[in-house]
């Protein structure tokens, strides 16, 4: 089977993994690319092997083509995933779609019909689907260990150095610019716990805010850049200790590093945190999205879940547990316990003997794990492939927004079996 052509929309950390894999296996092959970023874009080229011909500055360049790939990689921005998703589309582009699928229902049912109408698959990158850790869960499930599923516990801990990196200084600080912390970050977890109970919750409701990165919770004496404050040695969330640290360890210089500085001395660290938003005390910077979250789903059939998401945590693997009518099981995003009610039996289930990438690559190998099913689909035209198209993309980004309207207003919003409220 021949390697599945790509353009890269959107050269940044997450479109530069997806399409380092597909080469890397032999899947893929980057033909085209489109970036503003000077630096980023000419050492992802030259990386890739692209073409100066094909190596565009905008996407409206690549797009102003003839179709130049088998399909394409959209990892802009969120807010920029709608015009170029919709127009490649329209070209008879196939679509790895950087999560979330748009910030708003509006944008995202627009790339689902242009999916739809052009007869193209579109995979958003819900790669927590694709873990070997995840079809072994879904598995026991779905073969009876515990009886019907009668409710779920899911946790996602992001980190108290990933929330400060992310979504206090980072691209995912501020809900105008990008989107709530429920859709940018936890799309994943709304659409994994969908897929596990097999159908879209009847009812949603939602509370959440933002408790501590905040000018009120300021210490005394705080400076607003960590350079400068003397409470800085004390402080969790010192940006001097933690992008220092990732200079010192070649392996963060990708990520976290990456999204700081091109160059990774420590004079080039040091100049970021001096003018660059990552060097900004944390209780003062420009964010507003919330820093903890809970959603409670009821499902037609009575089932119910709730879903926390915290950044007061250590980063770690979600936490899960499933409760059934015949018994239990207790997950950690690599390990799965599981104890039969009939019998008083327990058995741990370990995902590294289900195959696939290494728990500790790309969420649990997630993102491995979907561009090998991403390229093969395309390869092979079988949409079958992948776990989820478009529409059904939609509708758990649409459990999404109902839980967020639903936190807002503090109401229940009750929704159809296509994700829209009824």
């Amino acid at each position: 089977m021949s390697a599945v052509t790509l353009a890269l929309v959107g050269a940044g950390l997450r479109g530069q993994a997806y399409a380092r894999h597909a080469i890397a296996t032999g899947a893929g092959t980057v033909v085209a690319l489109a970036e503003p970023d000077r630096h980023r874009r000419e050492t992802v080229a030259a990386e890739f092997g692209v073409d100066p011909a094909r190596v565009y500055e905008s996407w409206t360049d690549l797009a102003a083509e003839p179709r130049l790939a088998d399909a394409a990689i959209v990892a802009t921005q969120d807010r920029m995933h709608r015009d170029p998703a919709v127009r490649l589309a329209d070209l008879g582009y196939h679509l790895l779609l950087e999560k979330p699928m748009a910030p708003t229902e509006e944008d995202a049912a627009a790339i689902a019909a242009a999916a739809e109408r052009n007869n193209v698959m579109v995979a958003v990158c819900h790669v927590m689907r694709y873990t070997a850790y995840t079809r072994m869960l879904k598995g026991l499930v779905d073969s009876g260990r515990i009886g019907k599923l009668v409710s779920v516990q899911h946790l996602e801990p992001v980190g108290w150095w990933h929330f400060a990196h992310s979504f206090v200084r980072g691209n995912w600080r501020n809900s105008a610019e990008s989107g709530p912390l429920l859709l940018t970050k936890c799309c994943h977890d709304i659409d994994w716990l969908v897929h596990l109970f097999g159908s879209i919750p009847a009812r949603v409701t939602s509370f959440g805010s933002l408790s501590h990165f905040k000018p009120s919770e300021k210490p005394a004496g705080a400076a607003d850049r960590c350079l400068d404050c003397p409470v800085e040695p004390t402080c969790p969330y010192s940006a001097k200790r933690l992008y220092l640290s990732a200079q010192a360890d070649p392996d963060q210089h990708f990520w976290p590093l990456g999204a700081v500085t091109p160059t990774f001395t420590e004079e080039s660290v040091l100049a970021a945190l001096r003018t660059g938003p990552y060097g900004r005390c944390v209780y003062t910077s420009d964010n507003d999205v919330v820093d903890h979250q809970v959603v409670n789903m009821e499902f037609a059939d009575g089932a119910t879940c709730s879903f926390t998401v915290t950044a007061f945590t250590p980063m770690e693997y979600r936490r899960t547990r499933l409760f059934g009518t015949h018994g239990y099981l207790d997950g950690d995003g690599q390990t799965v316990r599981w104890l039969d009610f009939r019998t008083g039996r327990e058995e741990t289930f370990d995902a590294a003997a289900h195959g696939g990438p290494s728990a500790a690559d790309g969420h649990g190998g997630g993102d491995e794990a979907l561009t090998d099913a991403f390229t093969a689909a395309v390869a092979s035209g079988d949409p079958g492939l992948l776990t989820s198209d478009a529409a059904h993309s939609l509708a758990t980004h649409r459990v999404v927004w109902a839980a967020e309207q639903a936190r807002l207003s503090s109401s229940i919003v009750r929704l159809n079996p296509d994700g829209s409220i009824a």
